[in-house]
């Protein structure tokens, strides 16, 4: 007689990671055009973008209850598809689409969320961004801590759905405020100079300079 092996059930973060590692294996395309005002065409994007998002997510996560619970997981992915399309079109417009790389993708949507996981990825030095590919093994390792991190958001958000109506209103203004905050990052990097590290090499930013451009980012998003 075989002895079944138990199946190792996998954990939410190792859901949300995968997930990430799926999602971001292709960049949108963009029907933006290079603009004359990038920053202004920018707003705009991510206006509409941040009212897609509000009204998304409130609508998933209606069901009440353990059914509810369920929502989350397809609630996150079709946030991050609202907001990945508006990071591309962020980048078509300001003229940095054909760039546009899946470190830089993964920056933007999550820097705000797990800046912790995803800081190797990418750093403000002076006026201008220094992004480093990462190898498949470091995109996975990324991933991971950001599903770790996100995993304990939808924690808070699957008990937000026992209040069906309230919760679905808190969710879409979370996923307002979310959506608002990647787009924050996209247009503070693609309105600048971007060079492209490759993978296993590094670049000297002095402490001082990081701090201070930290501390810049801090004012331009109003924190």
């Amino acid at each position: 007689m075989t002895a079944s092996v138990p199946a190792i059930r996998e954990q939410p973060s190792q859901r949300i990671a995968q997930q990430i590692l799926d999602f971001i294996t292709n960049i949108p395309g963009s029907r933006e055009a290079a603009s004359e005002h990038p920053r202004a065409r920018a707003e705009a994007i991510a206006l509409a973008a941040r009212r897609k998002a509000f009204l998304a997510s409130p609508s998933l996560a209606l069901p009440p209850g353990p059914l509810g619970w369920l929502t989350v997981l397809p609630e996150l992915v079709a946030i991050w598809k609202i907001q990945a399309q508006m990071v591309a079109d962020i980048a078509a417009t300001c003229g940095r689409h054909t760039t546009l790389t899946r470190e830089q993708m993964m920056y933007c949507l999550f820097r705000h969320a797990a800046s912790q996981a995803v800081r190797d990825l990418a750093v403000r030095a002076g006026q201008r961004w220094v992004v480093h590919a990462a190898t498949t093994h470091a995109i996975r390792s990324v991933a991971e801590r950001i599903g770790v991190k996100l995993s304990e958001r939808a924690l808070t958000s699957s008990l937000a759905r026992m209040l069906p109506v309230a919760g679905a209103l808190g969710v879409g203004a979370y996923a307002w405020y979310d959506t608002r905050q990647v787009a924050r990052t996209a247009i503070a990097m693609f309105t600048r100079e971007v060079e492209f590290i490759p993978a296993h090499h590094g670049v000297e930013v002095p402490a001082q300079r990081v701090q201070r451009d930290r501390a810049q980012d801090a004012r331009e998003a109003g924190l």
